[in-house]
């Protein structure tokens, strides 16, 4: 009997080859272009896109440094899902004083370029509908007060106050109170550099 085993190697290959073909597609990179930036042959990226070769730790950290992110970020076989929501009690207290004075991490992104900061308002039944930004454009949003729906490529997400939510806002999104009590919310907008 043959058995089909994956390791943990094949993983990590796999999970390169995705990254390495986001992360390249967001920056608009040809195979050429990153072979150039990067110091490595365009065969050698093409090997590693299919998932046909495991590169040597340096040829990663040269693809990575090329990208602008860390090898952490190429190697992340986890893939994320699109909207990530972070509950009130994986927020992050970085400062507080006696007085009772504070500021909390509620929700980051790895985004080059413009950061834009919103407050929202909805009243119960109002809706707000975006067209796609551009690829590489991230959405941080905290909910406040009320609830929020949020709906990303046409997938709905309930965000009750005090939750925050992340996701990319390349595709059609909305925000929507579809509840009784005012929605009170925050956001972040963080577009890519233009190319």
């Amino acid at each position: 009997m043959v058995r089909n085993t994956v390791t943990d190697l094949d993983h990590l290959t796999q999970a390169l080859a995705r990254n390495l073909k986001h992360l390249r597609a967001e920056r608009g990179f040809t195979l050429d272009a990153l072979a150039a930036r990067a110091g490595v042959s365009r065969g050698m990226l093409i090997q590693i896109e299919q998932a046909r070769t495991n590169p040597s730790v340096g040829t990663v950290v040269k693809i990575g440094d090329a990208l602008g992110v860390s090898i952490t970020s190429l190697l992340d076989f986890d893939q994320e899902p699109q909207v990530r929501l972070v509950p009130p009690e994986q927020a992050v207290r970085l400062w507080s004083t006696e007085a009772g004075s504070h500021s909390t991490l509620l929700a980051g992104t790895e985004a080059p370029g413009p950061l834009e900061l919103w407050h929202w308002k909805l009243v119960p039944g109002d809706a707000s509908d975006s067209d796609p930004h551009p690829i590489g454009t991230a959405e941080l949003v905290h909910v406040r007060e009320g609830t929020l729906t949020l709906d990303v490529d046409g997938d709905k997400y309930t965000v009750p106050a005090g939750t925050s939510a992340c996701f990319e806002s390349h595709v059609p999104h909305g925000y929507r109170n579809d509840g009784t009590e005012t929605v009170e919310m925050t956001m972040a907008v963080s577009v890519p550099e233009p190319r």
